[in-house]
């Protein structure tokens, strides 16, 4: 009986612990362009990087890695990109401090 309690004690724990990443959109208008967070997950490693797919005026981007501490996203294809003035990656790394 009590391993029987355990194991739902553990699977309760764990599927807690497990972070999903954000289903809904998150948009904010800057500049003139509306800027759409479609989804993101933070790194477990790293805690100042987040994957993310964003749009932007209604152009969705693929899953990209964006790095607060540099300020620069890197692309599928491992091209380091910095981020352009009040875009996507400032907007991602103010609003998940």
């Amino acid at each position: 009986m009590k391993y029987i309690l355990f194991a739902v004690a553990l699977v309760l724990i764990l599927s807690f612990a497990i972070a999903l990443p954000a289903r809904a959109a998150f948009c904010r208008t800057v500049e003139e362009h509306e800027i759409c967070i479609l989804s993101i997950q933070r790194s477990a490693k790293n805690h100042w990087e987040y994957r993310a797919s964003v749009s932007v005026d209604g152009v969705a981007r693929p899953v990209e890695v964006y790095n607060c501490r540099d300020r620069q996203r890197t692309q599928k294809d491992r091209t380091v990109i910095p981020f352009a003035k009040n875009g996507p990656g400032e907007l991602i790394c103010t609003m998940l401090k």
